[in-house]
């Protein structure tokens, strides 16, 4: 991704071809010449992994997606099994 832009507040100030008593002699006001920054060019988006490096990546993944679904199923058992105290509760009448 290209940097974002910047453009500083002050104007770049390069010097002239004309020599300083001439510049003072005139009339004019003197502004400093300004010069925009260069394009910004597009960048190419990286190589694709190898397919080695994307099997790892994958596997690794994979791991992580497991881990997932195991923190998961413990919480569902956990949500199943107050819904379960709950529905005896009601059935009973009583409240928890």
């Amino acid at each position: 991704m290209p940097y974002p832009f910047f453009m500083s507040p002050y104007p770049m100030q390069y010097p002239t071809s004309q020599p300083q008593a001439q510049q003072t002699q005139s009339t004019q006001p003197q502004y400093p010449q300004y010069y925009p920054p260069p394009p910004m060019y597009y960048m190419p988006p990286p190589p694709p992994p190898t397919p080695e490096v994307e099997l790892e990546m994958l596997e690794e993944y994979k791991r992580e997606l497991e881990e997932d679904l195991k923190d998961l199923q413990e919480e569902l058992k956990g949500v199943e099994e107050r819904i379960k105290e709950l529905k005896k509760y009601l059935e009973e009448g009583r409240r928890p």
